[in-house]
């Protein structure tokens, strides 16, 4: 697992909605956008239903996450954190993660999902194996 920068873990953390891709049966990608967490040096997302890329993961658990930073580079240059890693799924938890992550991308107080469920709903673990993209956390980054 690749320790993630501090740069990228604030990309990761700042609200942008991230294009998560996992691999179709066929070979074809699949690709959702996400809300994402951190837990530790794990990237986190969560369900509330068993959607195609939980059942893509559970197949292959492999997984690359592209996310703006909202900032720009000396050059002018958006930055963006792709990340590439291995999935595991539990079941449970998947509400209460929403509810953590809707204070970040929707706002404090606000309350999500916002009807009831009993559902126990399903958390993403990305365990990251490398990091790319345009930022500090490139190693040849411009600028």
């Amino acid at each position: 697992m690749t320790a993630l920068p501090d740069p990228a873990r604030s990309a990761i953390t700042s609200g942008h909605l991230a294009t998560l891709v996992t691999v179709n049966r066929d070979g074809s990608p699949q690709i959702s956008g996400v809300w994402v967490g951190l837990d530790g040096d794990e990237i986190v997302f969560a369900s509330m239903s068993d959607r195609q890329k939980l059942r893509n993961l559970r197949r292959d658990p492999r997984v690359w996450a592209s996310i703006p930073a909202g900032t720009h580079n000396a050059m002018g240059l958006e930055e963006y954190v792709v990340v590439r890693g291995v999935a595991r799924i539990t079941e449970g938890g998947g509400a209460a993660l929403l509810q953590r992550l809707a204070h970040t991308y929707l706002g404090p107080g606000v309350r999500f999902p916002p009807i009831p469920t009993d559902a126990p709903g399903f958390v993403v673990r990305i365990a990251v194996d490398g990091i790319g993209g345009v930022g500090p956390w490139v190693s040849d980054a411009p600028g």
